[in-house]
């Protein structure tokens, strides 16, 4: 490579009959930018005709993670000086990427070692083959900063075995390489000493086979969401946040009045429509309905208040004190959560079509 191609935002090349895709902003952790998702479109397309490449391998420069997310400030900027339509027109993009990448018709293989992260969970959790390492940290953590899972995020937590995936929605938890194969979020785990040799491998094996070479057991004391499985259950089948929380307090285990407390921190706003958004889209029937739901939920909570104010708070000022609006659960009613899922005007709805 020249070293201008060194330094682009995502590195592409070809290695025998493999295609390799590499987010390359690592003082950034690989976060995405528009430009870049443009690119991996426009590149998995091609690949998906080149009858040279058999498998696709995605992955992230530097040692900290695959991907942190979307470039929030970039969001952040746009909401509070501008009119959001930059975001608007970003999300759009990715959300389709995302849609590509769940039916792609190559085996596409996600190295989710480290971060993993909103928009790294949606550029890699859709695939076909995931792997995931002892470094490895997954997680949808959109409520802290005054937003709700997108991605294909609600899809897949909604998916997970009981209310597991409510849990990490509300919460924003990270999880391990353990609680990520628990939850369906990855597939395999490979030790993070062999990515090196399973990358070589895929430049002429089978994608399935060159993984089951290197996979190994993961630990189950790794996992920590197995364990909880009777309190989350019971918790967070409640119907209401409020509900969630009183019986995570009333519980008796610490870990479920962490949960309560953690909860209580975040955007009343944003848990009160992730868990309307969760519940909606286990009763959609494919990853592009809960997409098109998410593309709404998204575009409201831009022009929203707390996105700007979340992102302010952990990202730009860093003082780690938000001030909501409105500021409890009990002041966000019904009517306000029903406004985020509300038909935009035509041309501001994201669509598949019916196939």
């Amino acid at each position: 490579m020249t070293a201008q191609q060194t330094d682009a935002p995502v590195l592409v090349h070809v290695e025998g009959r493999a295609g390799h895709l590499v987010l390359n902003r690592p003082r950034a952790l690989n976060s995405l930018t528009h430009p870049m998702v443009r690119l991996l479109d426009a590149t998995l397309a091609a690949w998906a005709k080149d009858p040279e490449i058999d498998t696709v391998v995605l992955s992230g420069a530097g040692e900290r993670g695959l991907c942190a997310g979307g470039d929030i400030r970039t969001m952040h900027d746009d909401a509070r000086d501008g009119d959001g339509t930059a975001t608007e027109a970003f999300w759009r993009d990715e959300y389709r990427l995302n849609a590509r990448i769940a039916r792609y018709p190559k085996p596409y293989v996600t190295l989710m070692d480290g971060i993993v992260m909103g928009g790294g969970v949606g550029v890699s959790a859709h695939g076909s083959v995931r792997v995931v390492t002892e470094r490895s940290r997954v997680a949808m953590p959109e409520t802290g900063i005054g937003f709700v899972p997108d991605v294909g995020g609600t899809y897949l937590l909604s998916r997970a075995p009981g209310e597991l995936g409510t849990h990490l929605a509300l919460t924003g938890g990270s999880v391990g390489a353990a609680d990520a194969l628990l939850c369906g979020l990855a597939d395999h785990f490979v030790p993070s000493e062999r990515l090196d040799t399973l990358r070589a491998e895929l430049a002429s094996a089978p994608a399935a086979e060159a993984v089951r070479r290197h996979a190994g057991e993961v630990e189950v004391a790794g996992g920590v969401l197995g364990e909880g499985r009777e309190w989350i259950d019971r918790c967070y089948a409640a119907d209401s946040v409020e509900e969630i929380v009183r019986r995570l307090t009333d519980s008796g285990v610490p870990e479920a009045k962490e949960a309560a407390e953690t909860i209580l921190a975040k955007s009343p706003t944003s848990v009160k429509v992730t868990l309307e958004a969760m519940r909606r889209a286990r009763g959609l029937d494919s990853l592009e309905r809960v997409l098109e739901q998410e593309y709404r939920v998204s575009c409201w909570a831009l022009r929203r208040p707390d996105m700007v104010e979340g992102v302010r708070a952990q990202i730009v000022d860093k003082d780690r004190n938000p001030r909501w609006s409105p500021a409890t659960l009990g002041e966000v009613t019904p009517e306000a959560v029903a406004e985020f899922f509300a038909p935009r005007a035509e041309g501001r709805e994201l669509t598949f079509g019916e196939g």
